[in-house]
C-alpha cells in the first residue's frame, strides 16, 4: 500500500528502536516463551448464549476505557485510553459496529509516546478520534499525562497507515474532543478547573471550548468560553463533568458529558444551544444514560456506565459506545473499564440510550443485514474465548503490548518462541519494564504459557506476573539461590512485597505456569512434565488487582515478565 505522506517514520526500524532504549539490556540468561493460551470462561456467556440474531455487549471485553469512535463512509473507528502501555491508544476498524478488527495503535512509536517515567495510570488519557470531511483527515486528540507534554493531536489521511507526530496544543485541563461544524469551522471542547478562585466544591470542574486553526494545528488565542460551570445543576454539587463531545443535529448544537466521576454515580448527560459556543441548556431528561439507579447485588451486574460518544450510522441511526464494568461476586473490578455499546433513540429533541436507564443485559439485537463474526478470522473476539499464541510468528499480535516502553527493545522473536532479553528494572519500577502484557477479560479464564529459562544467579527471574500497576501486582516466577532453582509467588500490595510461598525445582527441561482464576480467587500453578501441575501458594486474593483496592484507571494485566534485578528474598 501506498504510503502515508504525513507518516513517513510509521516503519519503525528496529535497530534504531533498540539503540535509543532507555535501559540497556544486561547480559543475562536468555528467557523463552512459548506457547501462551488464554480462556475465559464467564458465566454470564455461558447461561446466556446467543441466537442467531444477537451480539453481546462489552464488545471490546477488559480495560479499554473512555471509548472514541467516528466514521467515514462504511468505516468506523475506535479508539480507547492507553494510560502508559506501549504501544498507544489501540485502534479497531469495523464496517458494521459489530465485527471489530484491531489495526494498530496510534501512538506507536517513542517521538509520540513519552511515557518512561510515568505511573500506569498515567500516560494517554480519554483519546477522541473525528474525521472531517472538508480535507478528508482523521484528527485523534487526547492528553498525554507525562513528559510536560499535556493536550495533544495527531493526524492522518488513513487510519491504516499511521499517524503523524505529536502537536502540542496550547491549553490545560483535559480530556480534549475536537468538532467540525458544517461551515468548515473547527473547535475543541475540554475538561477544565474552574476559574482561580471560584472554586465552589471539590470535584467542580468545567467545560470550555476553543476555536481551532485548521491550518496551524492550534487553538486560537483567546477565543475560549467556559460553556458548562459545573454540570447540569450546580446547585446540586455535580462532580468531574468531563468527557466532552460535540454534534449538530437538524441545525442545533448538543454537548455531550459524562458526569459523577468514573464511579458507581458515573452517568452522561446533554445540553443543546443554537451556538457551538452556547448558552447550553440541559435536557430536563438527564442522565441520559447511567446505572447508579440500581442494586449492587444484582444478576449480572453491569455499573459505571458513562464517558460516551456518538456515531450515525449511514441510514441515520445512532448508536453509543461508553465505558462501563462488570465486577465478580465480590464486587471487584479486575478486569477494568470495558467498552460497551447500545443503540440511540435520537426521534426526539434529544438523544437516549436505548435500555441505558435500565439495568444492562449482556446481549443486544443485531443491526439488521449484519452477521456476527467475532471468534472468528481477525475480528477481535468476545464472549468465552480462547486465545492461543504459540509466540512463533513474525509479527506480534497487537494485544501484546509492554509498559511505558516499546516491545522491540526487549524482545527477540525466534523459531521457538519469543525471548525476553531482561531489563535491569523490576516489576515495581516506575520505568520500562521487559515484559510483554495480555489483558485480563474475564473474571473467571485460565492462562498458560511454557518457559524455557535456567537462571544463573538469584538477580534473574523469569515468569507470569499479574499487573495493576507498580504498587499492585502478583510475581510467580523461577530464580536461583545459592545452586538451586527455586519457583516463588510474591504479592506486592501499596509497593510493599511479601513472599506467599517458595519451593525448590529441579529445572531440567522446561516449565508450564499457569494462572487460574475463579471470581476473585487466583491460583499459580506449575508442571515440569507438561501434563500435572502443582500449586504454589495455595488460593489468593485478587483484590490487589482490583480498581478498588488499588486505585486508577486500568485493568489487570497478565505479562510473560523477565527481570536481571530481582528483589525477592526468601
Amino acid at each position: 500500500m501506498k504510503q502515508n505522506p504525513m507518516n513517513l517514520n510509521f516503519k519503525i526500524n528496529r535497530n534504531s528502536l533498540i539503540a535509543t532504549a532507555l535501559l540497556t539490556i544486561s547480559q543475562f540468561s536468555a528467557q523463552t516463551f512459548s506457547d501462551f493460551s488464554y480462556k475465559g470462561n464467564d458465566k454470564i456467556y455461558s447461561e446466556n448464549p446467543l441466537k442467531e440474531d444477537e451480539f453481546y455487549s462489552p464488545i471490546l471485553q477488559g480495560c479499554y476505557p473512555d471509548p472514541s469512535i467516528t466514521r467515514k463512509g462504511n468505516d468506523y473507528y475506535l479508539v480507547n485510553s492507553s494510560f502508559s502501555m506501549f504501544p498507544g491508544v489501540p485502534i479497531f476498524h469495523s464496517n458494521d459496529l459489530v465485527n471489530w478488527k484491531q489495526i494498530g495503535h496510534v501512538l506507536d512509536r517513542p517521538s509520540q509516546l513519552k511515557v518512561d517515567k510515568a505511573g500506569f495510570s498515567e500516560g494517554i488519557y480519554a483519546p477522541d478520534i473525528k474525521y472531517n470531511k472538508f480535507n478528508d483527515t482523521f484528527y485523534m486528540i487526547t492528553t498525554q499525562i507525562a513528559s510536560g507534554i499535556g493536550n495533544m493531536v495527531v493526524k492522518t489521511k488513513d487510519p491504516k497507515q499511521g499517524w503523524s507526530e505529536v502537536q502540542k496544543l496550547n491549553f490545560d485541563g483535559i480530556d480534549p474532543a475536537i468538532f467540525f461544524d458544517d461551515d468548515g469551522k473547527a473547535y475543541i471542547v475540554h475538561n477544565d478547573a474552574p476559574p482561580k478562585g471560584t472554586e465552589q466544591y471539590s470535584g467542580h470542574r468545567v467545560i470550555k471550548i476553543w476555536e481551532y486553526d485548521l491550518e496551524k494545528d492550534q487553538i486560537v488565542a483567546g477565543s475560549d468560553k467556559i460553556i458548562v460551570n459545573g454540570g447540569v445543576d450546580i446547585s446540586q454539587k455535580p462532580i468531574w463533568i468531563e468527557g466532552p463531545h460535540l454534534y449538530k443535529k437538524d441545525g442545533k448544537y448538543f454537548l455531550m458529558c459524562a458526569e459523577g466521576g468514573t464511579g458507581g454515580n458515573h452517568s452522561e448527560v446533554i445540553f443543546m444551544s443554537d451556538s457551538p459556543k452556547g448558552p447550553f441548556v440541559p435536557a430536563g431528561n438527564n442522565p441520559i444514560l447511567t446505572q447508579r439507579y440500581f442494586p449492587k447485588d444484582r444478576k449480572d451486574n453491569v455499573d459505571w456506565a458513562g464517558h460516551a460518544d456518538l456515531v450515525e450510522t449511514p441510514d441515520g441511526k445512532y448508536y453509543g459506545v461508553f465505558l462501563a464494568i462488570r465486577p465478580n461476586e465480590k464486587n471487584r473490578v479486575t478486569t477494568g473499564r470495558e467498552t460497551f455499546i447500545l443503540p440511540v433513540d435520537w426521534s426526539g429533541t434529544y438523544p437516549v440510550f436505548q435500555n441505558g436507564l435500565v439495568p444492562m443485559k449482556p446481549k443486544l439485537k443485531m443491526p439488521n443485514g449484519v452477521k456476527n463474526q467475532t471468534n472468528e478470522k481477525e475480528f477481535f473476539p468476545n464472549g468465552n474465548f480462547t486465545f492461543n499464541d504459540d509466540l512463533k510468528k513474525s509479527q506480534l499480535d497487537y494485544r501484546w503490548i509492554a509498559m511505558r516502553g516499546p516491545r522491540e527493545s526487549f524482545i527477540s522473536q525466534t523459531k521457538i518462541g519469543i525471548k525476553i532479553n531482561a531489563f535491569s528494572t523490576n516489576i515495581k519500577a516506575k520505568a520500562p519494564i521487559s515484559a510483554l502484557f495480555h489483558r485480563q477479560q474475564h473474571a473467571t479464564s485460565e492462562t498458560s504459557v511454557t518457559l524455557d529459562f535456567k537462571p544463573k544467579s538469584e538477580k534473574e527471574l523469569a515468569g507470569i506476573t499479574c499487573y495493576q500497576s507498580e504498587n499492585f501486582n502478583y510475581v510467580f516466577g523461577i530464580t536461583k539461590k545459592d545452586k538451586d532453582f527455586y519457583i516463588v509467588l510474591e504479592r506486592t500490595e501499596k509497593g510493599i512485597s511479601t513472599v506467599v510461598a517458595s519451593e525448590k525445582i529441579s529445572l531440567s527441561k522446561n516449565i508450564q505456569l499457569q494462572v487460574s482464576v475463579v471470581s476473585d480467587d487466583y491460583q499459580f500453578n506449575y508442571s515440569l512434565d507438561g501434563d500435572n501441575f502443582k500449586n504454589l501458594g495455595g488460593k489468593v486474593s485478587g483484590d490487589i488487582l482490583s480498581t478498588d483496592v488499588a486505585g486508577g484507571f486500568t485493568g489487570s494485566l497478565i505479562g510473560l515478565y523477565a527481570t536481571s534485578d530481582n528483589d525477592i528474598k526468601f
